[in-house]
């Protein structure tokens, strides 16, 4: 077993988190505290180097990842280095629908005076020269074109792919049978968080449900103050995050008891800037339960939301790994189920929980 080499498109706060969160646990040694999984397929924290990386900001383009990951508008400073990164250099990324018209002053991005096969030919030749291995999306919300380019790069490279944000590419069927013909795993789309506001709000709608509740109307507010919720501003571009996280919940209500669209609202709401990584999430699920008698619940939910990111995406990493090594190809159904908030197939947490393990340790014997 060798290390898993990693490919990190758009070099923010989520992977800021990623890779300050591994160094914590090399310099710690706390492996299980905070992990939903200590190994898979046999690889640590410790087995995960970036080795490549791309992004679009001015000021992390040439520069080397392991001095990149520090600069701003990345708010994660949990360590002074992370030896996980590589020296090499951050490549320019085509922008495509890639910036948010909130959050351009925020990342000054690039004068681009490359052409979009000019970048696609840089980016084939130094993920072939690192020997990346998987490639993990960290695009803005809204960049349907630029998720769709680098989505290609990985069936052109023989990357896995992981798609951690709403552009439904593990979601589509089309895109499943390319990286299912081409013999290369994916996990998406749209990383949950290990205790995020949609796990959180799941959790709570499969109670009502399990008690044989009834509910009738529900919603999740998120606010929160980086680049991420500055993004969503835009609203335009929101569009599929609001699908992903309102199917989340929806998934779980009986096709019976499915909520009309103006009684459940999920989605980010505004961007306060002082806030930086952390999260705001308030719920409500107004219901009623025995004897048709009326309940409801609010719940105000605080999180570190790159914390939240990295615990999930340091596994959907190891498990594309472990598929790679066994040549498992197409939809990783079961990490993509527990994972992420918008996979091909829904299912329950628990079911994902229990099919994953069996999944992990099938291919382990």
């Amino acid at each position: 077993m060798g290390k898993i080499r990693v490919g990190v498109i758009g070099v923010g706060n989520c992977f800021a988190g990623l890779a300050q969160g591994i160094e914590i646990y090399k310099r710690k040694e706390i492996q299980k505290l905070g992990l939903m999984h200590e190994k898979i397929g046999g690889y640590s924290t410790d087995d995960l180097e970036f080795v490549s990386a791309f992004d679009v900001g001015e000021n992390k383009v040439g520069k080397p990842l392991n001095e990149a990951i520090f600069q701003d508008p990345n708010y994660v400073n949990w360590v002074d280095s992370a030896s996980n990164c590589t020296s090499r250099t951050v490549k320019e990324s085509p922008i495509l629908d890639g910036v948010g018209v909130y959050v351009a002053s925020m990342i000054n991005p690039i004068k681009q005076t490359k052409t979009e096969k000019e970048l696609e030919k840089e980016a084939i030749e130094e993920i072939e020269t690192t020997r990346t291995r998987v490639l993990i999306n960290y695009l803005p919300v809204g960049s349907q074109k630029a998720v769709e380019f680098w989505a290609n790069i990985a069936l052109k490279t023989g990357c896995a792919f992981i798609n951690c944000m709403p552009v439904f590419i593990a979601s589509t069927e089309g895109w499943l049978k390319k990286f299912k013909n081409a013999g290369l795993p994916i996990v998406g789309d749209d990383v949950k968080g290990v205790i995020g506001a949609t796990i959180t709000h799941r959790t709570l709608a499969k109670l009502c449900v399990d008690r044989g509740a009834v509910i009738d109307r529900t919603y999740q507010i998120n606010v929160g103050g980086n680049t991420d919720f500055a993004n969503m501003l835009e609203r335009e571009r929101l569009e599929s995050k609001k699908i992903s996280k309102t199917e989340a919940v929806q998934s779980l209500i009986p096709a019976n008891q499915r909520l009309d669209d103006k009684d459940i609202y999920i989605g980010p709401s505004d961007f306060i800037p002082f806030l930086g990584n952390t999260k705001l999430a308030f719920i409500r699920i107004e219901g009623r339960m025995f004897a048709n008698v009326p309940f409801n619940m609010e719940i105000r939910l605080d999180v570190d939301d790159k914390a939240n990111s990295a615990g999930v995406a340091i596994d959907a990493i190891r498990c594309a790994q472990l598929a790679l090594d066994k040549g498992v190809s197409g939809n990783l159904t079961f990490a993509s189920a527990y994972l992420m908030k918008h996979p091909f197939i829904q299912m329950g947490d628990e079911e994902a929980r229990e099919k994953l393990d069996n999944w992990i340790s099938e291919l382990e014997q």
